[in-house]
C-alpha cells in the first residue's frame, strides 16, 4: 500500500536546535526503528502528509507527547491507523518515558 502519512523523528537539543533522526512510513515502523537511538525526553514526533503545502498534521514533544493520543483517534476514524497500532505507540512512548 502506498503510504500517505509519514512520521518524522527529531532530537531536540537543550538550545532548541534539532536534527532529524528518521522518517517512518507506519506506526509499526516507527515503534520498531524510531526509538532505538532517540532519547524520548528530547524527542519530537511530527506526523506529516506527503507533499503537503499546509504544514504538519501534528507535532508532539517528549517525554509527555501531550495531545498525541487524542489526535490519533481522528486517524483511527478515517482508518489511516488502527486502534491497536495507536495503543501500541502510546504504550511504547510510556515505556520509554518510564525508562523501561
Amino acid at each position: 500500500m502506498f503510504r500517505k502519512l509519514y512520521w518524522v523523528t527529531e532530537q531536540v537539543l537543550p538550545n532548541g536546535n534539532s536534527s532529524v533522526t528518521g522518517i517512518f512510513t507506519s506506526i509499526p515502523n516507527l515503534i520498531k526503528e524510531g526509538f532505538i537511538s532517540n532519547d524520548p525526553t528530547h524527542l519530537r514526533l511530527t506526523l506529516t502528509k506527503l507533499d503537503c503545502e499546509h504544514g504538519a498534521l501534528g507535532t508532539w514533544i517528549g517525554p509527555e507527547f501531550d495531545g498525541l493520543s487524542g489526535r490519533l483517534q481522528e486517524f483511527v476514524q478515517t482508518e489511516e491507523f488502527s486502534a491497536e497500532q495507536c495503543e501500541h505507540l502510546m504504550a511504547t512512548l510510556a515505556q520509554h518515558k518510564a525508562g523501561v
